[in-house]
C-alpha cells in the first residue's frame, strides 16, 4: 500500500522548522545561565565574574570604615521596598550593582584594620580565588562518585592535619561546617564509646539506656557554649555538664576539677567525658592539657579538645608548646575560619582511632553501598553527621600551597605580639583597666574606668558607660569591638585577628573608647 503524500508540505516544514529555532534558542538561553563548554556560557560566566569583581572593589574592598554605621530601622526601611522574587528576572548585572548598594556597602569590612569584635577573621586572597572553583566545581564530599578528585584530596589533607597535631598512624578526620558540628561530633562518639564500652549498649540501635541520666560531662566555666548546646542534642541535657572553676588565667582549675570529679562519684554520677579548650573565646585561655590528660586516662574518660580557636598554635614555630599534650587527646575541633583566615564554614574533627568513626556510620544503597568498601572506593559520608556538604577542604590547600608553613606561622606570631603590646598600652593608661593584662593568644579585654559619681552606684555607672561606648562606635562606623561580661562587669574586647593591624590602629581605637567615655560622662 502506498503512502498518500501531502500535496503541500512546505507548512509542516515550516512549522517544524519554527520548533527547532525556539529550541534552539532555549537552549542558548539555557547555556548562558549555567557553566558549560559552550561559547555562550564563557562569555556571560566571564562577564558575571568581571561584575562581581567590580562591586566587590568598589562597595566592599575599598571601604574606608569597619561599617558604615547604618541602623537595623534604616536597614530595613532600605530593603523595605525589596520583591525578592519579581515576575521576570532582572538582568544579571542590574542585580549585581543593586547587591553592591544595598548589602555589601552596609557589611562589615571584616579586612578593615579597626574591624576587631569577633573570631571573624579577613580572609586571604588565595582562598578567595579557590572559593571560586569550589563553587564552580560544586562537588558534594559524602559519595566518590560526586567528589573524586576532592575525596581523595581530602582523605590526604586530612591525614597531613593529623601529624600537624602529633596524633598517630591510626587517627582520622573530617572536614566540617566549625566548631558546633566539630564539638558535637566529639561528644556524640565520647558518649556512644561509653555506653558499648561500659554497658555493652549501641545508642545508635537502641537510643539512651536509661541509667544515662547519671552521664557527666566536665569542662571549664569559660568553655563554648555548645558543650551544652551538645549535651542537649544528644539527649543528656544541659545539667549533664558539670562546669569546673577557673583559675586567675581563666583556665581549667585543676583543684576544682579534682573536687568536682570526687564529688560526683560520691553521688554515684558516671563523668564520661572532659571538654579542654585551647583559646577560650575571651581570653584565649588554654587549659592545662597534660594533667587533663593523666585524669582521663586514669578514669578511663574521653578527652575532647576544642582547638577551635587556638589550634593554629600548632602551626606556630614560637608558641607550639603551649598546646603541648594535645597529641593525646581523643578528639581534636579545629576551625580554619578563624586564626588560618579562611571563608566561613571550614573547619575540621580529627580523632585518635579512626575506629571509632564505625560508631557513626551508616550505608545508603543508593549512595555508599557496603560492597564499595571492599573494592576500595572512598565515600566520606561514614565520617560524617552531614550528607551534602562542600568542597571547603580545596581552599586551605590552595592557602598552605601558597603561603607555606612560614607564612602562616608569621601571621600568628605576629597578631599575638599586637596583642601584647596592646595590652601594655591599656596596662599603662589611668583611664582603662586591662582584666587579661598578659594575654595568652591574641584577645584583649579591658573596661573604660570613668570618673566616680557620688549620685550614681560606680559599677552600674561603669557598665552602662561601657556599653554606651560600644555601641557608639559601632554606629559611628569608627571600630567594631566586641562586649562581654566578666563577673558581672560589662567590658570591652578586642579579637585582634587581623595580621594588618597595627599600633596606630589600636592607638586609635583606644583613643576612641576614651573620646566617647568622657562624653558621656558628662
Amino acid at each position: 500500500m502506498r503512502l498518500k503524500l501531502r500535496k503541500d508540505p512546505w507548512p509542516l516544514m515550516r512549522k517544524i522548522g519554527g520548533s527547532m529555532m525556539i529550541e534552539t534558542q532555549t537552549t542558548t538561553l539555557l547555556d548562558t545561565r549555567f557553566l558549560n563548554e559552550t561559547t555562550a556560557s564563557r562569555n556571560a560566566y566571564s562577564q558575571a565574574m568581571q561584575t562581581a569583581h567590580e562591586v566587590i572593589q568598589h562597595h566592599f574592598a575599598g571601604l574606608d570604615k569597619p561599617f558604615s554605621g547604618i541602623s537595623p530601622e534604616e536597614l530595613t526601611a532600605l530593603f523595605r521596598s525589596l520583591e525578592i522574587c519579581p515576575e521576570e528576572g532582572v538582568e544579571l548585572e542590574t542585580v549585581l550593582r543593586q547587591t553592591g548598594e544595598r548589602i555589601l556597602r552596609h557589611s562589615v569590612a571584616v579586612h578593615h584594620p579597626t574591624c576587631a569584635a569577633h573570631l571573624h577573621c579577613p580572609p586571604l586572597t588565595p582562598a578567595l580565588a579557590a572559593e571560586t572553583m569550589i563553587s564552580a566545581m560544586n562537588q558534594s564530599m559524602d559519595s566518590w562518585d560526586q567528589s573524586p578528585a576532592a575525596t581523595i584530596l581530602e582523605e590526604k589533607m586530612v591525614r597531613w592535619l593529623c601529624r600537624q597535631f602529633g596524633l598517630e598512624s591510626q587517627s582520622d578526620g573530617v572536614f566540617t561546617s566549625g566548631g558546633t558540628q566539630s564539638n558535637l561530633m566529639g561528644l556524640l562518639l565520647a558518649r556512644n564509646h561509653f555506653a558499648q564500652t561500659r554497658f555493652d549498649w549501641n545508642i545508635q540501635r537502641k537510643g539512651l539506656p536509661p541509667h544515662a541520666k547519671d552521664w557527666r560531662i566536665l569542662c571549664s566555666q569559660a568553655a563554648h557554649f555548645t558543650v551544652k548546646q551538645s549535651a542537649a542534642l544528644l539527649g543528656l541535657g544541659e545539667e549533664a555538664v558539670i562546669c569546673v572553676e577557673t583559675d586567675e588565667q581563666h583556665r581549667l582549675s585543676i583543684t576544682d576539677l579534682d573536687r568536682k570529679l570526687a564529688q560526683l562519684r560520691q553521688q554515684k554520677k558516671l563523668p564520661f567525658a572532659i571538654v579542654a579548650t585551647v583559646g577560650t573565646t575571651d581570653f584565649g585561655s588554654i587549659d592545662p592539657l597534660p594533667p587533663l590528660v593523666e585524669r582521663t586516662h586514669k578514669d578511663q574518660m574521653w578527652l575532647h579538645v576544642d582547638a577551635a580557636f587556638g589550634g593554629a598554635l600548632a602551626f606556630s614555630e614560637r608558641h607550639r608548646h603551649l598546646v603541648t599534650a594535645i597529641e593525646r587527646a581523643d578528639s581534636i575541633t579545629v576551625d580554619f575560619h578563624k586564626w588560618f583566615y579562611q571563608p566561613i564554614s571550614c573547619g575540621a574533627f580529627l580523632l585518635r582511632d579512626e575506629a571509632h568513626f564505625d560508631e557513626i556510620k551508616r550505608n545508603a544503597d543508593y549512595l555508599n553501598p557496603a560492597e564499595d568498601e571492599q573494592h576500595g572506593i572512598p565515600h566520606l559520608v561514614t565520617k560524617s553527621i552531614q550528607t551534602t556538604r562542600r568542597f571547603d577542604a580545596l581552599k586551605l590547600f590552595v592557602s598552605l600551597q601558597t603561603l607555606g608553613r612560614r607564612g602562616f606561622s608569621h601571621m600568628i606570631d605576629r597578631t599575638m605580639e599586637i596583642a601584647a603590646k596592646a595590652a601594655g598600652m591599656i596596662r599603662d593608661d589611668d583611664k582603662l583597666l586591662a582584666i587579661n593584662p598578659h594575654p595568652m593568644l591574641n584577645a584583649v579585654v579591658f573596661r573604660y574606668l570613668p570618673e566616680p559619681d557620688p549620685g550614681e552606684c560606680q559599677q552600674s555607672r561603669q557598665n552602662w558607660i561601657n556599653r554606651d561606648i560600644r555601641q557608639l562606635l559601632l554606629a559611628r562606623g569608627e571600630a567594631v569591638i566586641a562586649q562581654t561580661k566578666v563577673k558581672g562587669d560589662i567590658c570591652l574586647k578586642l579579637t585582634l585577628l587581623n595580621p594588618r593591624i597595627t599600633l596606630t590602629d589600636i592607638h586609635h581605637i583606644l583613643n576612641a573608647v576614651k573620646q566617647i567615655g568622657a562624653q558621656l560622662e558628662k
